[in-house]
């Protein structure tokens, strides 16, 4: 039998669900789509009786505000054929995609006693017959369904039943290589979405040939998602010919030779007082935190799925990087997140959208609700982020998902044994993430909704919170010895790397499945989430798969790590898979790429006359990169689990922008862990390699600002960067590592993990020709840093009228790349540099005074230079100020524009109690510091230039009013 439950809103309240669909069509120009209805349907299957639908439908509908219908659809001529006005539209999950409401419908009803077999779930609406056909078309492309999850039925359901899947006939499938050609290799791995190049092929090819056989299917599979981008960073890693200024350069592997031995370097300078744990080569960097525990910390990108479907996307985004911590050493416990999104501006206008791409506030909710509820419903604050608009962000939008986590002590190594057993717990697999680390691997075109939507995975946190729970539990009784996520390439890639160093032989058919109908080998590559592989030895898997059962956390057995140095893999005691783990790991041929990179000649910054500085500081404030972002940090629980020192909002009204967030992960130590970032990616315009560095040292003094040490920050690089194919592509991004590299030496800052994505191209065809976009060269460094005393933390919101206010480095003559240079529509200039020296001795300064307690706020000069960072204190203190240019530290002759609004690094501006002004001076002696004026009692921002002219004076209304009605959506 299937039942369907209808819930409709009950009169008086109001349909919200229709109202965003009027509302969010009207923006898409259906000016005929006018009335809406829309109801929430259950359908379920099961030998049930019309009572125990009545009690199902009880449970499901809110009493005062819903009601239901019931209705039998697998009876003949039940379904409601009958004309009408109104036109129906049915949204469902496709086949095989996960829907975490009929999941946990389904398990209360059965926990109940209720013979229910299957449940889905359903959207319905209901458009007015005035509506056109072709604007109701466009409202379900763009604002109902998403096609790379969702399937649409116009006109009422016709559906017997609601199962999927059914158990297929065992087959061992080989896939012919022998012989084959070039052209035929290549579509090959085309046809198959394996994202293996002509060289990795006939390496395949070769392996096999001497084995006398051709691969089975899930053998290409295996070394195809093991070889990938995503798995393998085989750019970054791999040998690169680096030509700059007629020089060229022998890189065997990048990133070991650039960012990998800057911290090499780092770590034997410090010797025994070492506090580096594990960098590179676990799920998440760790570092010393106190006595009790480690720390770690790791951001993951999720850049392809959320441009297919941006709330599974980001959802499964934060999840993976949730796991990575979770499965980092013996597991560590979550205790941030933190998120950096880049979105196409917002405004674009759908006509100007290219074929295949959602619209930029469509992805901008929808991997903003992702983060949200994932993050939210795991119990773990998101403290910590950015968002940044560029036009080239539009086929491509990046999402920056990351998590920080404490281990204790002894717990950050893991080692596998041969005979101990292979162990899954969590999710069940399904089709879902199918070829996901190979997607990632590939440029995004107008088609890869079509071809790659079983790329995209569905989340769900509470499954995962199970998980996490059991894993801690297990690891605080030492019931297993190494552990890592079922992330990219699923059981494949964990199971893999797991078993590198011994062997391993996995059953495939004991694998818990959503459904019936999987393959051997969509089994092993599936990305279904909320998934972890143990290796737990035979003699505690009793316990441990009791403590399983007390968590409802399925687990089950997938077979033995081994000492044959060989993955092997079974279906039904047949053996479907047998690869040597050194060709996995260590026989990818090596690629030596070219890259290249031509300096930019530099321009000056042709600067307008008779500009008005004013309305130039307005414009800046409400500028989409520099503007508030509290409509999306709202809806972040940044208070769960009570550690939340410094918040990502402060000031009176915490509305205020902080430099970076801090949390106390132990109740039982002031210290406290700070997290922070830095990302320009218009500076990589004109060099990488000083965006690489400013980027650094815009996350050091976002940590300093705060209070945390600059000699115990830890930093992550995230690169992500269009077709490294190409020499002068791949040239940026290996200067782009030499600017770290160098700034993290520099600074003693060590680089503990890192990811890169590659290829952030979309393509499409336009009058007959194909038009490219690729992404702006875009790093994100993301810096964990520590405070011994949390009560001595600092926001940046102005405190007291009366108190002193005084700059900290350098102003240099740098307008390039900055957000002056955007509003004004400019170009060219100077992109900021650093002085490492004297950088170094500014954040030791600002350090001590903090430790002095003698700053009463601090904020770094960033995006929009002195004017923008002036502006947010006082509104944010909801407190005026009285500055002066005159003696403000400088660079040659400048202007008032660049005073203003230049970005150059390392700069603070600091607020201070009269009474501490001699020690304040004292402490600065030695590096750029000048008094610039005053907090005062009136209710705006005051700023003479050198001559004693006012040239900004603006009330805190307006300034705050600029700064917080861009991205204001509601």
């Amino acid at each position: 039998m299937l039942w369907e439950i209808e819930i409709i809103a009950q009169q008086p309240y109001v349909d919200r669900e229709a109202s965003r669909v009027v509302s969010e069509s009207g923006g898409l120009g259906c000016s005929t789509i006018t009335k809406v209805a829309s109801a929430r349907v259950f359908l379920i299957e099961g030998e049930l009786e019309l009572a125990q639908v009545d009690s199902i439908q009880r449970l499901l509908t809110d009493p005062v505000t819903e009601q239901a219908t019931i209705k039998r659809l697998d009876l003949e001529g039940s379904s409601d054929s009958a004309e009408s006005e109104q036109t129906q539209v049915n949204v469902l999950f496709k086949p095989g995609m996960t829907d975490n409401v009929a999941y946990s419908t389904r398990r209360e009803l059965q926990e109940r006693g209720l013979p229910v077999t299957d449940v889905a779930t359903c959207r319905r609406y209901w458009f007015d017959a005035s509506a056109e056909n072709s604007e109701i078309q466009r409202t379900i492309a763009k604002t109902l369904a998403n096609d790379a999850i969702e399937r649409v039925v116009r006109g009422p359901l016709q559906l017997k039943t609601i199962a999927i899947g059914h158990d297929v006939p065992f087959e061992l499938k080989t896939v012919k290589l022998a012989g084959l050609s070039d052209e035929e290799l290549m579509t090959i791995s085309r046809e198959n979405l394996l994202s293996l190049s002509l060289v990795e092929m006939h390496t395949i090819q070769d392996y096999f040939a001497k084995l006398n056989r051709d691969p089975t299917d899930i053998e290409l599979e295996t070394v195809a998602q093991t070889w990938s981008e995503h798995c393998s960073h085989k750019t970054l890693a791999g040998r690169i010919r680096y030509t700059e200024g007629g020089q060229t350069r022998q890189f065997e592997n990048m990133l070991k030779e650039t960012i990998f031995a800057a911290t090499v370097q780092i770590r034997k300078q410090l010797g025994e007082n070492d506090w580096c744990v594990s960098v590179f080569k676990d799920n998440a960097g760790i570092v010393t935190f106190n006595d009790k525990y480690d720390a770690c910390f790791k951001v993951e990108t999720h850049n392809r799925p959320s441009a297919l479907e941006p709330y599974g996307g980001a959802n499964t985004g934060i999840g993976g990087v949730i796991r990575d911590c979770l499965g980092t050493g013996l597991g560590g416990r979550p205790v941030a997140n933190t998120d950096v999104f880049c979105f196409a501006p917002p405004e674009t206008p759908h006509s100007e959208l290219p074929p295949g791409v959602l619209h930029p506030k469509t992805i901008a909710r929808g991997v903003i609700s992702g983060v949200r509820d994932y993050g939210n419903r795991m119990g773990i604050p998101t403290v910590n982020g950015a968002v940044y608009f560029d036009d080239r962000y539009i086929g491509n939008p990046l999402v920056f998902c990351g998590n920080v986590a404490v281990i204790p002590k002894g717990k950050s190594e893991k080692v596998v044994s041969p005979g101990e057993y292979i162990v899954a717990i969590g999710g069940r697999t399904g089709l879902d993430g199918i070829h996901g680390a190979t997607f990632s691997s590939a440029v995004l075109t107008d088609k890869s909704e079509e071809t790659s939507g079983g790329a995209v995975q569905i989340g769900n946190a509470i499954t995962e919170k199970m998980v996490a729970d059991v894993v801690l539990k297990a690891r605080d009784r030492n019931l297993f010895s190494a552990i890592t996520d079922c992330g990219a390439g699923g059981f494949s890639s964990a199971i893999g790397e797991m078993g590198e160093e011994t062997g391993a032989e996995v059953w495939l058919d004991r694998a818990p499945l959503k459904y019936s109908g999987l393959s051997y080998m969509e089994i092993w590559i599936s990305e279904a989430q909320e998934r972890m592989v143990l290796s737990v030895p035979k003699e505690k898997w009793e316990e441990f798969e009791q403590v399983c059962v007390s968590e409802g956390v399925e687990a089950v057995i997938l077979g033995l790590f081994t000492d044959t140095k060989q993955l092997v893999l079974k279906y039904q005691d047949q053996l479907v898979g047998n690869v040597a783990m050194a060709f996995l790991h260590d026989g990818r041929p090596p690629i030596i790429r070219d890259a290249t990179y031509t300096p930019k000649q530099s321009t000056p910054v042709s600067l307008p006359e008779g500009i008005d500085l004013n309305q130039t500081l307005l414009k800046t404030l409400g500028a989409p990169n520099v503007c508030s972002k509290e409509w999306i940090i709202r809806q972040y629980d940044h208070e769960v689990q009570g550690g939340s020192v410094v918040k990502p909002l402060v000031g009176v009204k915490h509305d205020g922008p902080s430099d970076a967030a801090v949390v106390q992960p132990d109740f039982d130590s002031p210290k406290g862990l700070v997290i922070s970032n830095g990302m320009n990616p218009h500076y990589g315009e004109i060099d990488p390699y000083w965006m690489a560095i400013s980027a650094v040292d815009e996350a050091i003094r976002n940590c300093v600002a705060v209070g945390a040490d600059p000699q115990k920050i830890a930093v992550l690089d995230n690169f992500c960067w269009g077709n490294t194919d190409r020499p002068e592509t791949l040239g940026a991004l290996v200067r782009s590592a030499l600017g770290c590299q160098q700034a993290a030496l520099e600074f003693g800052t060590p680089f503990v993990s890192g990811k890169d994505s590659l290829h952030n191209e979309f393509t499409y065809e336009k009058d007959g020709e194909t038009q490219v976009v690729s992404i702006p060269y875009s790093l994100l460094i993301s810096a964990l840093g520590q405070i011994d005393e949390i009560e001595h933390c600092v926001t940046m919101d102005l405190k007291s009228a009366g108190n002193r206010v005084a700059i900290v480095g350098t102003t240099r003559n740098e307008l390039g790349g900055s957000h002056f240079n955007l509003v004004e529509n400019l170009s060219g200039g100077e992109v900021p540099i650093v002085d490492f020296a004297e950088a170094r001795n500014i954040f030791a300064a600002i350090y001590a005074a903090h430790n002095q307690q003698l700053i009463r706020s601090c904020h770094d000069l960033s995006e929009g230079g002195l004017a923008v960072t002036a502006a947010e204190m006082a509104f944010a203190g909801e407190l005026g100020l009285d500055l002066s240019l005159e003696n403000m530290p400088h660079t040659s002759d400048l202007e008032d524009i660049a005073l203003l609004f230049a970005e150059s690094n390392s700069r603070f501006l600091i607020e201070v109690t009269p009474e501490n002004v001699d020690q304040i001076e004292t402490l600065f002696n030695e590096v750029p510091f000048a008094w610039l004026g005053e907090v005062t009692d009136s209710s705006e921002v005051s700023i003479r230039n050198a001559s004693g002219n006012i040239v900004i004076n603006q009330s805190l209304v307006e300034l705050k009013s600029a700064w917080q009605k861009t991205l204001a959506w509601g």
